[in-house]
């Protein structure tokens, strides 16, 4: 509970520093923003709150699969899934930046098989999804983002 507690009260912080994280990767068309020292590299999702219609944008580490991406709906092993899991079930077409590129997505939820596939290699890319998911007692869902 320690955990949870912790990432509850720097919320609030962690809010700020991602809306500045896209703000400049936006603005230095990826030039800073997707790949940093010790963190894993970081696309920008576009998504559409289900309930507001509300157009947001979510930073996240991204593993690539041939040419399909994948994200993980980890949320720092929170109890429930992120809102921009349930934001792309509800509206599956969007668009991320990679970098310089932007492209258009169909995100797909990975299937059992697929997910037992794709986990070592998302763990591969960011080990820290391993301790998230040691956090939560849901099974930290992967989303392949297909090019459109």
């Amino acid at each position: 509970m320690e955990f949870l507690d912790l990432a509850e009260k720097n919320w609030p912080f962690l809010r700020r520093l991602t809306s500045i994280h896209t703000a400049v990767y936006r603005a230095t068309r990826g030039l800073v923003g997707h790949r940093m020292p010790f963190v894993p590299p970081m696309l920008l999702l576009d998504h559409v709150g289900a309930r507001t219609g509300i157009h947001r944008t979510t930073p996240l580490a991204y593993t690539v699969d041939g040419d399909d991406i994948v994200i993980v709906a980890s949320k720092a092993g929170y109890p429930k899934h992120p809102s921009w899991y349930h934001n792309l079930r509800a509206d599956p077409d969007t668009t991320i930046q990679i970098g310089r590129e932007r492209r258009r997505v169909r995100a797909v939820v990975a299937d059992p098989t697929q997910r037992a596939r794709l986990w070592p290699e998302v763990l591969r890319t960011y080990s820290g999804f391993a301790d998230y998911q040691s956090h939560t007692d849901r099974e930290i869902p992967l989303v392949i983002l297909e090019r459109a």
